[in-house]
């Protein structure tokens, strides 16, 4: 389902269908998964077939921006995980 136009240099778009998609998607959002999952394509091959409303699109650009500060929130949790981890245990 997710391929980049080639004059797309950036690779940030996912086509839904040959005119239509959605712009300035990461690669790491795109990738993202949860319980084996990759969340963003699951979403999308769950409605395959379908129009999608705007209601559904803005709730694909929120699905997206929430994995986006989940990156970032898990990124510096892993900054910080060995010394706080130190700190519990006492080493």
């Amino acid at each position: 389902m997710f391929y980049s136009c080639p004059s797309d240099k950036k690779g940030e778009r996912v086509y839904i269908n040959t005119d239509q998609y959605f712009e300035e998607l990461k690669e790491n959002i795109w990738q993202y998964r949860i319980g084996g999952y990759q969340v963003c394509d699951k979403w999308l091959k769950d409605r395959k077939g379908k129009v999608l409303s705007l209601d559904d699109i803005k709730h694909y650009c929120k699905t997206a921006t929430a994995i986006e500060h989940t990156i970032n929130i898990q990124k510096s949790i892993d900054e910080i995980y060995d010394e706080a981890e130190k700190e519990l245990i006492g080493f």
